[in-house]
């Protein structure tokens, strides 16, 4: 069997990652420490619970399942926590990568597909986001995200560890088959936050800013299906295995949505209205961020089929009514 270690295999994309890994005959072995990740989650292969900073855990799992690759997904992932406790981030982060990148080095594990993020680009409002993008991280996980990617050069530099790096814009949706879905504690991401709001799990929708230089007032986004995203992974390890070279990819659609658009289709999709609250604008928030990139499409032959607003909703709604892990 060819063993893939998945960092983070608990977690919301992670968990989508390690199904779509074992359906291309793959072997996923989660490893996480489960501080946001959830064991109801594994259900694709093998599970080892520790933490990435846990040097002897990892290389105790490492020489027990010999990983052909890894896909390192695990990190925290909420700016508003990593502005008020950036050491946090950093020591789960970039230490935790080190480590990780540490122990892959030391059993000859050389290809690494990694989760990063487009807040490593910042604050740069209303321009269209490629590759080529300067980096201005505005907060601590960005920097983060920003930091491991400087890593990864240097490692590769050093000890010829091959990357393939995705720069994620907004991950939406679920398994069509609802085995996995998105459950964070607290939750943050939107069309969860809608879907709470429909099914009464909290008041109402907060909308922060309504009078964005925006068709209707409010920020857009750059949605793209979870399973449209692990599938580019798959195709990241392939494209590893295969012997290219290291490479950066984006990882959205290039068309924007925006947030009164996401909870109208939302309403039209559940046949439920939305309860909406207006708020005043959130600090840091941009008023368009979008992928400008087509790289993913030509070079690795990705195609986003699921994404589209009724498809990410819809999704998300049958998840959404089977349950969470905490049930």
């Amino acid at each position: 069997m060819t063993h893939i270690l998945v960092t983070g295999g608990a977690g919301y994309i992670g968990s989508h990652a390690c199904k779509a890994l074992a359906a291309a005959g793959y072997t996923p072995i989660t490893y996480d420490n489960l501080s946001t990740g959830w064991q109801d989650a594994v259900k694709f292969g093998p599970f080892e619970q520790g933490d990435l900073t846990d040097r002897a855990r990892l290389d105790q799992v490492f020489a027990a399942y010999q990983p052909v690759a890894v896909m390192h997904f695990a990190a925290l992932s909420q700016v508003g926590e990593s502005m008020q406790n950036p050491g946090l981030y950093w020591h789960n982060n970039v230490a935790g990568s080190l480590s990780l990148m540490q122990a892959a080095v030391a059993a000859g594990c050389l290809d690494l597909v990694f989760s990063s993020t487009c807040a490593t680009y910042g604050d740069q409002d209303n321009v269209v986001l490629d590759e080529t993008c300067a980096q201005f991280p505005i907060n601590a996980y960005g920097a983060s995200k920003r930091a491991i990617e400087d890593m990864l050069r240097d490692f590769e530099g050093a000890y010829g560890l091959r990357h393939v790096i995705f720069r994620y814009f907004n991950v939406a949706g679920a398994d069509p088959e609802a085995q996995v879905g998105e459950f964070h504690q607290p939750e943050t991401h939107l069309i969860p936050l809608i879907l709470d709001a429909i099914d009464g799990k909290r008041d109402a929708l907060t909308i922060f800013g309504t009078d964005y230089d925006t068709p209707d007032g409010t920020c857009v986004r750059d949605y793209v299906h979870v399973c449209d995203l692990v599938d580019a992974h798959v195709l990241g390890l392939n494209w590893l295995e295969n012997g290219k070279e290291s490479r950066v990819f984006n990882l959205g659609t290039g068309t924007g949505f925006s947030v009164r658009e996401v909870t109208d289709q939302s309403a039209a999709v559940t046949n439920r209205a939305v309860p909406i609250v207006e708020g005043p604008r959130r600090p840091g928030d941009c008023t368009r961020l979008v992928s400008g990139s087509t790289r993913a499409v030509a070079e690795l032959g990705w195609k986003p089929t699921r994404s589209t607003l009724p498809q990410m909703i819809g999704d998300a709604w049958r998840w959404h009514q089977t349950g969470h892990y905490d049930k």
